[in-house]
């Protein structure tokens, strides 16, 4: 094989090479041991056929990395992802729901007291709900790091002042951390969290110290249940079929952008969805929020770190954190759903 072809070639077998390295490093069977031995077990074979495309045996190496590679899709096929896995604490469960007309009933809603990251009491609720009552939907943003990357929650605010907050997340296992790289990997499995706001926003403010914003979002009440609903069927979905999370395919955003596809229409794609932290831009430029006021106002009045930082474990929390913020001014916001524990 002339250099040229050889190149070529080189590069043809270095990128699913160094996937199938990284898919071996993130899935392969057994411990940390194991999952090395099988990194430099394919990089070896790997270097061997890009060796033998450079000393003119290009037709026995791509041959020999062809089946390899096969057997290492079919491999890869066969990973299927699972509920039965002995899993970090909050994330044990995943929300259900049950609907009969208006009410929405939903089992294992999280209600964690979070005194640390590793140091809280579990709850898990059934909370009913009155869909005629509900009045607000609010898009809550926590940044923890870059500008660029965000987690966001969808919160629905019912007449009297009670909130359940929707979190897409990752379903860790109990000895598991999260990794962006691992998350295109299939190394978690999908959860869709119902929580209480002192749990799931306070978890975020009060105790890994993030900065989150708030933002309430323009629907009309039939969308407004149509999302709702929304919620309650992929997670009922998913409890009976698990799925695997995907960093940029399957997350936070994408989720949700597809179920609000599905709800009011075409949807424009935009970088903003895969960079997280610029959904405000997003969703402003969509007409999601108040256009009354500018994003930088919005994004100021909806900074609510310091307000649930105050707050605390307060009665009041979801009301204190939406002090000042646009569609709330002079709202009350206080009270719990009808709940049984």
């Amino acid at each position: 094989m002339n250099p040229a072809g050889a190149l070529l070639g080189t590069i043809v077998i270095g990128l699913p090479a160094l996937w199938g390295g990284i898919a071996l490093r993130y899935r392969a069977p057994g411990g940390t041991a194991s999952k090395i031995f099988s990194v430099a077990v394919w990089a070896a074979f790997a270097a061997g056929v890009i060796i033998a495309l450079w000393t003119g045996r290009a037709a026995m190496g791509l041959g020999a990395f062809a089946v390899a590679f096969v057997a290492l899709l079919v491999w890869w096929e066969s990973l299927v992802p699972s509920n039965d896995r002995v899993w970090a604490d909050d994330v044990a469960r995943i929300m259900t729901g049950t609907v009969d007309g208006n009410r929405v009933v939903l089992h294992d809603v999280r209600n964690f007291d979070w005194r640390t990251q590793t140091d809280y009491t579990q709850r898990w609720e059934t909370r009913a709900y009155d869909l005629s009552t509900l009045e607000s939907v609010d898009i809550i943003m926590s940044y923890w790091k870059w500008p660029s990357i965000a987690h966001m929650l969808i919160s629905f605010g019912f007449d009297g002042g009670d909130h359940v907050a929707f979190s897409v997340e990752i379903r860790r296992e109990r000895d598991e951390a999260y990794s962006e790289i691992g998350g295109f990997f299939k190394e978690f499995e999908l959860s869709i969290v119902a929580a209480d706001e002192r749990d799931v926003v306070r978890l975020r403010t009060n105790v890994r110290r993030e900065d989150v914003y708030l933002y309430r979002l323009r629907l009309p009440p039939v969308d407004m249940r149509a999302l709702f609903l929304s919620y309650v069927g992929e997670a009922n979905d998913l409890k009976a079929t698990p799925r695997w999370y995907n960093t940029v395919t399957v997350n936070c955003t994408m989720l949700v952008y597809h179920m609000m596809r599905r709800i009011v229409g075409r949807l424009p794609l935009s970088y903003r969805l895969l960079f997280s932290g610029y959904l405000p831009e997003y969703v402003y430029a969509v007409g999601g929020f108040d256009r009354r006021y500018p994003l930088e106002e919005l994004r100021s009045r909806g900074r609510i770190t310091e307000r649930a930082r105050r707050s605390d474990r307060s009665a009041s929390f979801s009301a204190d954190i939406r002090a000042g913020v646009p569609g709330y001014e002079g709202g009350d916001h206080s009270g719990t759903a009808e709940s049984s524990r």
